[in-house]
């Protein structure tokens, strides 16, 4: 007979070391298979070069030979709906739990359920940890039990919290040995999934003191690039959100932890109000009537306005997959409020192109530059592409490196006016929002 064993389901934590739901599979009484599945169901929509699905594959090998190395163990790495791959390791193993760390958007929680079903209905334990946030679903509300729709008190009461808070970092080494010994578990090259290995990486992250101290007075200015490049990583849980805590603790700067408590921020509203990435949250903003015209989309998407720190922003983004999040407010304001395009588009191009797209930041932020969403910009407040440009880029360093054109006969022309579209603009708001 098969010794019994538990299973753990590597999917948005992409680390072996301070990772909740694995150290508490390590720590059980069976040997942990680990596994990661490569979801039919999210790549299908995906270009075949996504930098995210190259990233994720590479940290998945080198963790692979972590544990071949050390533990002569491996990670089982496998295609296809989770719901197949589990009724697949279930004829194959005698499962007696599985383990997982909690995901909180829409499709996640709806797989995660069908994954608990299918195993308890084959007397198999479910068992999920919060891994990936300090505090989640209902840990932050009102007194009355109400999620905060204002960033302001919300970040009040998640630090009045933390100060009860135990922040235990999840030491997994001294469990390890307690993973499965088999080092030659299945494996994927990127050509089985349908992938090739992209030509765009994902950057390193820098959570130096130095920047961290230094991040209030630099984050604002795109040219110097003095951001940390934490969003994929974070995203993709190839570092802990504990161990950036304590960075931020430790270095005494409110304005980067008031950064990690925005992301928190975000994730809370999305638990609570699934439908805002298709509905506006404040519903009377479904009553714009956008102009959605394509031809404009299409330039916009391709860095082709004529305003240069849009254009700037905008290929940024397709070149890099990155783009500065003070240019990232311009841009998505300059899409629906200059062009009346409907933020969901937007939406949906960034979660594309974006490296460190996270569904509850990028629908948040744009709701909030659409004048739609909690805590959001008024609809009348609508940048000014210009004037952008002397409060951010003033010696055009940014706009050169990516609009090179730029100052030249070669430029284009500005496609809209800014007065006429700033009017344009405020009378369809208002019509549909008073």
């Amino acid at each position: 007979m098969t010794q019994p064993l538990s299973i753990f389901w590597f999917k948005r934590d992409l680390r072996l070391d301070d990772n909740v739901g694995f150290f508490e599979a390590l720590k059980g009484d069976h040997p942990v298979l680990p596994i990661f599945i490569f979801d039919s169901e999210i790549l299908d929509k995906l270009p075949e070069d996504d930098a995210r699905i190259t990233f994720i594959y590479d940290t998945l090998q080198d963790m692979r030979s972590t544990l071949q190395d050390e533990r002569d163990s491996s990670i089982a790495m496998y295609h296809g709906t989770p719901l197949e791959v589990f009724k697949n390791l279930a004829d194959t193993y005698d499962i007696h739990s599985v383990y997982t760390n909690h995901d909180y958007e829409p499709y996640a929680k709806e797989r995660d359920a069908e994954i608990q079903s299918f195993l308890e209905d084959n007397a198999i334990k479910f068992k999920t940890f919060k891994d990936q946030v300090i505090f989640e679903k209902d840990d932050v509300v009102k007194k009355d039990g109400d999620p905060y729709l204002v960033y302001t008190p919300y970040m009040k009461v998640w630090k009045e919290n933390f100060k009860n808070h135990d922040l235990k970092i999840y030491y997994t080494n001294e469990y390890l040995d307690n993973v499965v010994k088999n080092s030659r578990l299945p494996n994927l090259r990127l050509s089985d999934i349908g992938f090739k290995s992209s030509n765009q990486k994902i950057a390193e992250y820098t959570v130096t003191p130095t920047l961290i101290q230094e991040y209030e007075d630099t984050r604002n200015y795109p040219a110097q690039d003095s951001t940390s490049r934490l969003g994929p990583h974070l995203r993709f849980g190839t570092v802990s959100v504990r161990k950036m805590v304590k960075k931020a603790i430790a270095e005494k700067n409110e304005i980067f932890w008031q950064e990690l408590i925005w992301r928190e921020f975000f994730m809370q509203i999305l638990y609570h109000f699934p439908k805002t990435p298709n509905k506006a949250f404040k519903a009377k903003y479904d009553r714009i009537q956008w102009r959605n015209n394509e031809a404009e989309f299409k330039k916009w998407c391709d860095g082709q306005t004529g305003y240069p720190l849009v254009d700037a922003g905008m290929r940024q983004l397709n070149q890099t997959g990155f783009m500065h999040n003070r240019v990232r407010m311009l841009v998505g304001s300059f899409l629906c409020k200059h062009l009346l395009i409907d933020w969901r588009w937007g939406e949906a191009y960034f979660a594309e192109k974006l490296h460190d797209y996270e569904m509850s930041s990028n629908v948040g932020n744009w709701q909030w530059v659409a004048g739609s969403g909690v805590d959001a910009s008024p609809y009348f407040r609508i940048f000014n592409p210009t004037t952008q440009i002397d409060k951010f880029d003033k010696n055009r360093k940014f706009i050169k490196k990516y609009v090179p054109e730029f100052d030249t006969d070669d430029y284009v022309e500005k496609m809209v006016d800014h007065k006429e579209a700033r009017e344009r603009c405020l009378k369809v708001y208002k019509e549909a929002v008073s």
